[in-house]
């Protein structure tokens, strides 16, 4: 049984670009889990407010349930689940699962798998990962979720016939002039950039293309809270600051909440700006809650 392939091959609820990580977040928890405890058992009750977690923290903005994947990972066949009663799952609700003391792990078999070639553990991450967050948020999540794989491990899997354009840093870094689309931050060592990165707007895992029209440079910063949500970009193409994000610092104040309200800087004239399916995608899929008002000088 090809573990991989049925990995990448997870059915997602879908529509219209929506995203739904429900099931490779519980997935790769559960490979955390294994990680720590190859024969222990996930109970419902005890793993839902960590599962909650996770969901809040690197799903969409829109309110969900772990439930869900809990029950609905099954048909993948990389997950079971039993109750008191024994084999089988109550159903997707949270009273269900709660009140039949459901718990669950991965499947037999690929247990099996897992104990047979330990470096498939490290395979089947990265393939949840590629196929589902951004490069940015890879290290992180390993760790929300308790998994420790070796620094290859989390880096960019191959995972099917769609390759990744490595023109795109240079195209988009110059388009923007080799300076942070938010901050202005234009760092070099010598002739070389440091800590900018060209961020995908739409995340290449959800079909973003490798274009300028699809691209910011942005410092480090500014592109781990663009990924997670902090930030976005207003239809305007003005900087979007999410109510959510909360700073007492002099320097949260100054790097992340005045820039609410602000226009980019960029792309110079001639390079195409952010398009607007993308900028939508951003604010509907990763951008958490409403914009913060306009900074006052």
């Amino acid at each position: 049984m090809d573990w991989l392939e049925r990995t990448a091959k997870l059915r997602l609820w879908t529509r219209s670009g929506n995203r739904a990580p429900h099931k490779p977040l519980l997935f790769l928890y559960a490979l955390g889990r294994f990680q720590q405890d190859a024969g222990g058992e996930l109970r419902y009750s005890a793993v839902e407010d960590d599962l909650k977690e996770l969901l809040t923290e690197y799903g969409p903005s829109n309110r969900t349930t772990p439930s869900y994947p809990f029950h609905h990972l099954v048909s993948d066949g990389v997950w079971e689940v039993r109750t008191d009663r024994g084999p089988g799952s109550p159903g997707s609700g949270v009273r269900e699962l709660r009140a039949a003391g459901a718990s669950g792990r991965l499947a037999p078999d690929l247990r099996a798998a897992l104990r047979g070639d330990p470096s498939l553990l490290g395979r089947v991450a990265r393939v949840l990962l590629d196929l589902n967050f951004p490069p940015s948020l890879h290290t992180e999540l390993c760790e929300a979720v308790g998994l420790e794989l070796e620094p290859a491990e989390t880096g960019q899997l191959a995972t099917g016939p769609r390759q990744r354009d490595r023109r795109m840093r240079e195209l988009v870094l110059t388009a923007y002039e080799y300076r942070c689309a938010f901050c202005g931050y234009d760092g070099r060592i010598g002739p070389v950039p440091v800590g900018l990165e060209a961020a995908h707007v739409r995340w290449w895992a959800f079909d973003g293309p490798d274009d300028v029209e699809n691209g910011l440079c942005l410092c480090s910063l500014h592109h781990k809270l663009f990924d997670k949500g902090v930030l976005g970009i207003g239809e305007d193409h003005r900087i979007l600051v999410s109510q959510r994000f909360v700073g007492h610092s002099t320097t949260a104040r100054l790097h992340v909440i005045a820039l609410a309200g602000r226009p980019l800087l960029g792309p110079q004239p001639g390079a195409r700006p952010v398009a607007a399916a993308h900028r939508s995608w951003h604010t509907a899929q990763v951008f958490h809650g409403a914009p913060r008002p306009a900074a006052t000088v």
